[in-house]
C-alpha cells in the first residue's frame, strides 16, 4: 500500500510544471483565437499587428482593426470567464468535498439568466425608466443582482442552528436551478420573436458583441475574486478532511463558507451577466488538474483558473470557425464536451455517492 501511495505521489505533477503547462495551453488558445474567424489573420500578421501595439502605433490595416476592436476584447473577456468559472468550480469542489460539484450548483448562472430573461421581456413595463438610467448596462445590472440575490437565498436556507449545512446547500440550489427553469420557460411562452432571440443569449451563452467597458469591468471583478480565492487554498486543504478537523486545527470554517460562497457568486455572477450561461468549465477544468497534481488547493485554485480560461478560449475559436461565417453558440460547445466529461465522473465516482 505504501509503495502505491508512493508511486502515485511520484506520478503527480510538481506546481512549477502544472503551473508551466496551463500558462502554455493558455497562450496557445489566446493565440489560435487571435488568428482564426471568419476574417483570418497569419501569424506573421499577427505579428505585426502585437509589435505595432507594443511600439505604441496604430496602423488602420484591416487586421489591425480586426484584432483591436474584435478579436482583443472577445478574448481577454474569454480569459477572464474561463478563470473565474475554472477557479469557481475548484472552490465548489472543495467546499463540497465533491468532485462533481460545479458552480451552478448553487444557482448563480440561473438566478443571472432569470433576472435577464425577465428584463427582456417584461422591463419595458416594469422598469420604464431603467433603459433611460442605466442605457446598455441596464441587462447586465439586472443579470449580476439576480445572480447575487439567488446566492443570497440558498446561502439564507442553507443554514441550520448558526452553520452552513452544504447538503443543504446542494438541495436549495437544484430546486432554484428548477424554479429558474421554470421562470424562463414562461417568458419564452411570452416572448416576442425578437425577445425570444435575446433571451436565447443567455440560455446558449456567447463572447460576441463585447464591448471594452464590459471587459475593463469583468476583468477588475474577475482579478479581485481570483486573487481572494487563491487565499482558500489552507482553509481548503484543511477541510479536506472534514469540517471538525479543520475546526481543530484553527481553521474558521463558517467564514471560509461564506467567502468562498461570496467569490463564486461574484466572479460567476460578473461572467455570466455579461456572456450567458457557460457550462461545465467549472466542472472540467479543476477535475483536469487535480488529476495530475493532486488534492492540494494551492495548486488546484491557479492551476484551474489557467486551464479555465484556455478551455473557454478554445472552445470560442472552434465556436467562430466550424461553420463560419456563422457562429456556434459557445454555451452547447461546452456542453458537448462537458456533458461526456460530467457521466464519465459519474460512472468512476459512482461507488462514493
Amino acid at each position: 500500500m505504501k509503495a502505491a501511495a508512493a508511486h502515485g505521489d511520484h506520478r503527480r505533477w510538481p506546481a512549477s510544471l502544472v503551473l508551466g503547462v496551463g500558462l502554455l495551453l493558455l497562450a496557445i488558445s489566446f493565440i489560435a483565437g487571435s488568428a482564426r474567424g471568419a476574417y483570418a489573420i497569419s501569424p506573421f500578421q499577427l505579428w505585426n499587428v502585437l509589435a505595432d501595439m507594443l511600439a505604441g502605433s496604430t496602423q488602420p490595416t484591416p487586421e489591425h482593426l480586426v484584432f483591436m476592436n474584435i478579436r482583443l476584447p472577445r478574448l481577454l473577456l474569454g480569459a477572464a470567464a474561463g478563470a473565474a468559472l475554472g477557479m469557481s468550480g475548484a472552490l465548489m469542489q472543495g467546499l463540497f468535498r465533491n468532485p462533481l460539484a460545479d458552480p451552478g450548483l448553487i444557482g448563480v448562472s440561473s438566478g443571472a439568466a432569470l433576472a435577464a430573461g425577465v428584463t427582456i421581456v417584461l422591463g419595458s413595463l416594469w422598469f420604464p425608466d431603467m433603459p433611460r438610467t442605466l442605457g446598455s448596462w441596464a441587462l447586465v445590472a439586472t443579470a449580476f443582482a439576480g445572480s447575487l440575490l439567488v446566492t443570497v437565498l440558498v446561502y439564507a436556507l442553507s443554514q441550520q442552528d448558526g452553520a452552513t449545512r452544504v447538503g443543504l446547500m446542494l438541495l436549495a440550489g437544484v430546486a432554484i436551478n428548477a424554479l429558474a427553469g421554470a421562470g424562463l420557460g414562461y417568458l419564452t411562452f411570452l416572448a416576442t420573436d425578437e425577445q425570444l432571440r435575446n433571451i436565447q443569449f443567455w440560455l446558449l451563452g456567447s463572447l460576441g458583441g463585447v464591448r471594452w467597458s464590459a471587459v475593463a469591468l469583468v476583468c477588475s471583478m474577475v482579478a479581485v475574486a481570483v486573487g481572494a480565492g487563491f487565499t482558500l487554498a489552507r482553509p481548503l486543504n484543511a477541510i479536506a478532511l472534514g469540517e471538525t478537523q479543520a475546526a481543530l486545527l484553527g481553521v474558521p470554517v463558517e467564514r471560509v463558507k461564506r467567502f468562498a460562497v461570496l467569490l463564486t457568486a461574484l466572479a460567476v455572477g460578473a461572467v455570466t451577466a455579461t456572456t450567458g450561461i457557460i457550462g461545465f468549465i467549472g466542472l472540467v477544468a479543476p477535475h483536469c488538474v487535480r488529476l495530475v497534481a493532486g488534492p492540494d488547493h494551492r495548486i488546484v485554485l491557479p492551476g484551474s483558473a489557467l486551464l479555465g480560461a484556455a478551455l473557454v478560449l478554445a472552445a470560442d475559436s472552434a465556436a467562430r470557425t466550424m461553420v463560419k461565417p456563422a457562429e456556434l453558440p459557445l454555451g452547447v460547445l461546452t456542453a458537448f464536451v462537458g456533458v461526456p466529461f460530467f457521466l464519465l465522473l459519474l460512472r468512476h465516482f459512482r461507488g462514493r455517492l
